[in-house]
């Protein structure tokens, strides 16, 4: 059974800092590209960064080039989200997902607010 649990989630003032983490399980990790996505009240959900399996290519949305870096373990199946210079727009529910299989974790909430 396929299974993403995100955390590091929280509240943060805007110019922060936050690293969101998503441990897989249940699935070859290391063979499969990974992506974080962000959605917010109305909208659809926004690919925010994606990363490919053995290789580790990144892409990344307009909006977050600069500010956002993913990256994977593939020991502790584990994918990243480094977020710095944050600002309100930010604020959003993040989500883990793996698209091969098409399976979403249950989302890390996090606001940037003074």
């Amino acid at each position: 059974q396929v299974q993403l649990v995100e955390s590091g989630g929280g509240l943060v003032q805007p110019g922060g800092s936050r690293r969101l983490s998503c441990v897989a399980s249940g699935f070859s990790f290391r063979l499969y590209s990974m992506s974080w996505y962000r959605q917010t009240p109305g909208k659809e959900r926004e690919l925010v960064a994606s990363i490919t399996s053995t290789v580790g290519s990144t892409d990344y949305a307009d909006s977050v080039k600069g500010r956002f870096t993913i990256s994977r373990d593939n020991v502790k199946n584990t994918v990243t989200l480094q977020m710095n210079s944050l600002r309100p727009e930010d604020t959003a529910v993040y989500y883990c997902h793996v698209s091969f299989f098409d399976a979403w974790g249950q989302g890390t909430q996090v606001t940037v607010s003074s």
